[in-house]
């Protein structure tokens, strides 16, 4: 009954509404690791992209990762 209710096109949607929601938590979290592994940040460097990060989680992990430097990686 669920399927005949539920239509093929709405299953892909929310198929990919999911795999975007997965994408984007992966991302914070790894900018949040990227953030506390990296050697040339200091102590409030680390609390700050921390801060931005959390409170801002799409604006800021794409604005770590855009202003991070090449020696990151």
């Amino acid at each position: 009954m669920i399927a005949y209710t539920y239509p093929l096109l709405n299953i892909l949607w929310t198929l990919l509404m999911f795999a975007g929601i997965v994408i984007v938590i992966f991302l914070i979290i790894w900018a949040l690791i990227d953030n506390f592994t990296r050697q040339d940040h200091s102590g409030w460097a680390k609390a700050g992209w921390c801060i931005v990060i959390v409170f801002l989680p799409f604006l800021g992990t794409l604005i770590y990762y855009i202003t991070r430097t090449a020696e990151a990686a």
